[in-house]
């Protein structure tokens, strides 16, 4: 499927630009969140006319993530689970209890889609972690996991 680019996505291209994807990914992500367009002379013209329209919300986008992205660089968060006795937790952490914790800490606004995991959260310890907001702006968190203590 080819489409034309309304936003700079990450590992794929910047705004205006042509590529050809998948199918599933064009329909299913790209057209129905409003990234891009199918490929044709009417959606190329319109794309050139709209660029720097497209180019100066991109632009206020990114800044009001690198906002976001200075509250969260580099900070620790941190839980606290029932575990085994060998460090083994009864459940994994999932990012969206990740995303819940940063926004009752720190009070920013971030997606689950947007955390990337390194390993999974299944254990007592410290993870890296990173979020990324947009296709030119990421930051890197910590988690730590430590264990509830019994009475």
């Amino acid at each position: 499927m080819e489409l034309i680019l309304l936003e700079n996505i990450l590992n794929l291209g910047n705004i205006g630009d042509k590529v050809k994807v998948k199918n599933g990914y064009g329909r299913n992500y790209l057209l129905k969140q409003g990234k891009a367009l199918r490929f044709n002379k009417e959606n190329e013209i319109y794309v050139e006319k709209k660029k720097d329209e497209l180019n100066k919300k991109n632009t206020e986008v990114k800044n009001r993530y690198k906002e976001i992205a200075k509250l969260v660089n580099n900070k620790v968060f941190i839980f606290k689970r029932e575990s085994k006795d060998n460090g083994d937790l009864y459940g994994s952490i999932k990012p969206k209890e990740i995303t819940n914790l940063i926004h009752e800490k720190v009070k920013a606004e971030v997606s689950p889609s947007q955390i990337i995991l390194k390993d999974e959260l299944n254990k007592i310890g410290i993870f890296k972690a990173s979020i990324n907001f947009h296709s030119e702006v990421k930051a890197n968190i910590s988690i730590k996991i430590d264990k509830i203590q019994s009475k």
